[in-house]
């Protein structure tokens, strides 16, 4: 099982960038896709940002063309470049793995880390 911890938030303007980082333990984090995913209050988590091992990317239509999530495997780490931050971007993100993208869509996890909050307000 893959450990996860998230960091990197904190409170930004509109318009203002973040990068999360999220360090995975374990040997085997270059098999698996990794996943951003956030939860603002009162709604559903919603997955973000996706690569797979061989680096392909998903991103949800609400942040194309902002956010760029990226990996070093090296680092048993995976990054989610967040850019021109919007209000409607604040929400507690989770990182999470599985071996493919269809699982990480799933999001059928037994458990999830503590998250980081993303605040973006003026």
């Amino acid at each position: 099982q893959v450990q996860l911890v998230e960091s990197g938030g904190g409170l930004v303007q509109p318009g203002g960038s973040l990068r999360l980082s999220c360090v995975a333990s374990g040997r085997i984090f270059s098999i698996y896709a990794m996943g951003w995913y956030r939860q603002a209050p009162g709604k559903q988590r919603e997955l973000v940002a996706a690569i797979t091992s061989g680096g392909s990317t998903i991103y949800a239509d609400s942040v194309k063309g902002r956010f760029t999530i990226s990996r070093d495997s090296a680092k048993n780490t995976v990054y989610l470049q967040m850019n021109s931050l919007k209000p409607e971007d604040t929400a507690v993100y989770y990182c999470n793995a599985a071996l493919t993208l269809v699982a990480l869509r799933e999001a059928d996890f037994g458990s999830w880390g503590q998250g980081t909050q993303v605040t973006v307000s003026s």
